[in-house]
């Protein structure tokens, strides 16, 4: 259940993604077998308007094929090799779809999703964000998932659809206008407030500890760096080592318990 109990949640930043080609079935399973708290993915539409696990707009980087992502059917995204650009071992590697991922992580890991930008073109119209929610709802993971995004109107949106699944703001300069982290809890209705490393200020620190707000960094990958994170109360870090990150949160805790 997503409720905030842990002193700090192991994210697993796309899956285990330092061993396994991001946003992949085999990253996420990688990240159950490191003992990851939670997966964190990247949702996209296809040009038939199913959720796709994937993070670019475009399709070379990632994967052998070329074009925008959101311009291709599912079966014509689902021919694509979306392994061997990180390790030929993986070429058999497909974009799994939402669905493929949840059924997966149900009852066995929370789910952080994110919401891309890209997907939220027709969000008057509730688009992606009502087809996740209607997908939560026949799965009933409402309370096994996180709902996150860059993009403030997919809150808005989630929030009118849903007050049950849990919801992160994803600090976005422009559209913050100078407010601060607790401001914009307050204003989004939101449940956690998540920012970069390079974001988080002393200043920004104190304001969600006095206010009780839970944090999420991202991504993180240094010991040094997540261990400070934790010693400031961050309530979750993002990471493409889970099995790192783990070690070091345990470890302090550990200690604090001594």
């Amino acid at each position: 259940m997503m409720d905030f109990s842990k002193n700090c949640y192991v994210i697993a930043h796309r899956g285990a993604s330092a061993y396994y080609p991001e946003n992949t079935m085999s990253a996420f399973k990688g990240a159950l077998e490191l003992k990851a708290d939670m997966i964190e993915l990247d949702v996209l539409l296809t040009k038939d308007r199913i959720p796709i696990v994937f993070h670019d707009e475009k399709l070379n980087k990632k994967t052998n094929g070329k074009g925008l992502t959101q311009d291709f059917t599912l079966t014509e995204l689902q021919e694509l090799d979306a392994g061997s650009w990180f390790d030929k071992k993986f070429k058999e590697e497909k974009i799994p779809t939402l669905l493929e991922v949840l059924e997966f992580s149900k009852g066995k890991i929370l789910v952080n999703i994110e919401i891309k930008t890209e997907a939220v073109s027709d969000i008057e119209k509730g688009g992606v964000v009502q087809i996740i929610i209607e997908m939560l709802k026949d799965l009933e993971m409402e309370e096994q998932v996180i709902l996150s995004s860059f993009d403030y109107r997919a809150i808005e949106r989630v929030n009118k659809y849903s007050k049950d699944i849990k919801t992160a703001l994803l600090y976005e300069k422009k559209q913050s206008s100078n407010k601060t982290p607790a401001t914009l809890i307050e204003e989004y209705e939101v449940d956690a407030f998540n920012c970069s490393k390079k974001q988080l200020s002393e200043k920004w620190i104190s304001e969600l500890n006095n206010s009780r707000i839970p944090y999420f960094i991202y991504t993180v990958n240094k010991k040094e760096e997540m261990l400070s994170l934790i010693k400031h109360g961050a309530k979750g870090i993002f990471s493409d080592k889970p099995d790192v990150l783990k070690r070091v949160a345990d470890e302090f805790f550990r200690k604090e318990l001594m």
